[in-house]
């Protein structure tokens, strides 16, 4: 089975820091190269993979100003499409353009959608859904009216994020510095505990940061610390009391929620999209209905075991289990053929 992975280009694959997108596709192909799948990875040419790289774009384009978004997404799709007879499949995780170009191909076409970014998007999606195969990341956030092939929740290398049995005092908001995100009112819990707060993330809306976070970092209670990576982002993930995620959208995953409970740190989740597929409310953290209820939640942290969340990814979220549903969903498409 040969098998053309697709990866977005507004970061590299796998990023330095920020970009889920990227790692998500990162994560996969080197778990299905792992387990003996041919997988050619079409990234920006900084990429890294233990397998093939092809690719035309010399850089990301939000990390190269030079690097013009529009002409350099068409050019990486259409190299990859032009490809296209030497693969079995092509799996893509480049948003909605690829779909333009799979009604002229024989190969078919698996498209993971890793969210909308709102409804004006959907009649792409709409327009070639019988020309592919759509796998949604969660249950929540499938699009009513879109025939889907699979639902497969994201999985992470367990092995990566060490387990601290302990944690500290500290409580931890981990993601973008935008209104969906929810900083403020992880800060406006943390005031109202009295705990420290640990801040991670890249700023995604200025304005927003700062009219609602920026004077509220002190360096002290709170500290912001900005994007981090590698031994950074389990140690911030894994020494945390609890992680806070009081979302103000339908979030169609959350990479960080499981990568918290992986180390041990339990999660405090708005319940919306996504999170009541990954949180166990009581076991794993807390689902709550308003942000104004994390304070009360926060009281409730010490009936929580950390052994339990980790447990819990164990069994659910590991990248062997997305692999594997990834395998069995090639494999009844080109059985189908």
């Amino acid at each position: 089975m040969k098998i053309a992975m697709l990866a977005p280009i507004s970061w590299r694959t796998p990023p330095r820091a920020y970009g889920p997108w990227e790692l998500v596709t990162s994560l996969l192909t080197e778990a299905l190269i792992a387990k003996g799948v041919d997988v050619t990875l079409f990234a920006t040419l900084d990429s890294l993979t233990s397998g093939p790289l092809d690719g035309v774009v010399p850089a990301p384009y939000s990390e190269d100003p030079a690097i013009d978004a529009k002409v350099w997404e068409m050019l990486h799709i259409a190299h990859c499409f032009e490809r296209a007879h030497a693969f079995d499949i092509i799996h893509s995780q480049a948003d909605f353009m690829p779909l333009g170009w799979s009604r002229m191909t024989q190969t078919p076409l698996v498209t993971t959608i890793h969210g909308f970014s709102g409804p004006r998007i959907l009649p792409a999606f709409e327009r070639y859904q019988h020309d592919t195969h759509y796998v949604a990341i969660s249950d929540a956030d499938r699009a009513p009216g879109l025939r889907y092939a699979a639902t497969i929740h994201h999985g992470i290398p367990l092995e990566d994020f060490p387990f601290d049995p302990v944690g500290s005092d500290a409580l931890l908001f981990f993601g973008r510095i935008h209104p969906d995100k929810g900083p403020a009112h992880a800060i406006r819990a943390a005031h109202a505990v009295g705990r420290k707060l640990l801040m991670a993330g890249i700023i995604h809306d200025e304005g927003y940061h700062a009219r609602e976070v920026q004077p509220h970092i002190d360096g002290e209670q709170v500290r912001y610390i900005g994007p981090v990576g590698g031994a950074d982002r389990t140690h911030a993930l894994g020494s945390a009391y609890a992680l806070l995620h009081l979302i103000d959208f339908d979030e169609p995953f959350g990479l960080s929620v499981i990568e918290a409970m992986a180390c041990g740190t339990p999660v405090i989740a708005v319940r919306r999209g996504s999170m009541p597929e990954l949180i166990v409310d009581g076991v794993t953290g807390f689902l709550i209905d308003r942000p104004e209820d994390a304070p009360a939640a926060i009281a409730r942290i010490p009936e929580i075991d950390r052994a339990a969340c980790r447990a819990h990814v164990a069994k659910h979220f590991t990248l062997e289990t997305m692999a594997d549903r990834y395998i069995v969903l090639y494999e009844r498409i080109l059985s189908a053929r």
